[in-house]
């Protein structure tokens, strides 16, 4: 269950098995971005400059289902280790 959500041609994709920090991935065409749920930073790649906004307005309404799919697919990182 990758793509989480289609923002017009952008893939936005959760995948489990990933790495910390929580991210999510945009992918257009030929371009990729991995951008951090909490702050919205990008920590690699990028998108157009019209895309790339699209993206970033998306989630900033959208952070608490990009962080839960992050936690679903992710539940390692997130389980009681006691």
């Amino acid at each position: 269950m990758p793509t989480i959500y289609l923002l017009n041609s952008i893939k936005i994709d959760v995948y489990s098995r990933e790495h910390l920090p929580p991210h999510f991935h945009a992918i257009y065409a030929e371009y990729e971005i991995l951008i951090r749920i909490d702050n919205l930073d990008t920590l690699i790649g990028n998108l157009p400059q019209t895309q790339y906004r699209q993206v970033i307005d998306w989630a900033k309404k959208n952070q608490n289902f990009l962080m839960n799919n992050f936690k679903i697919l992710n539940h390692r990182f997130y389980e009681n280790k006691n």
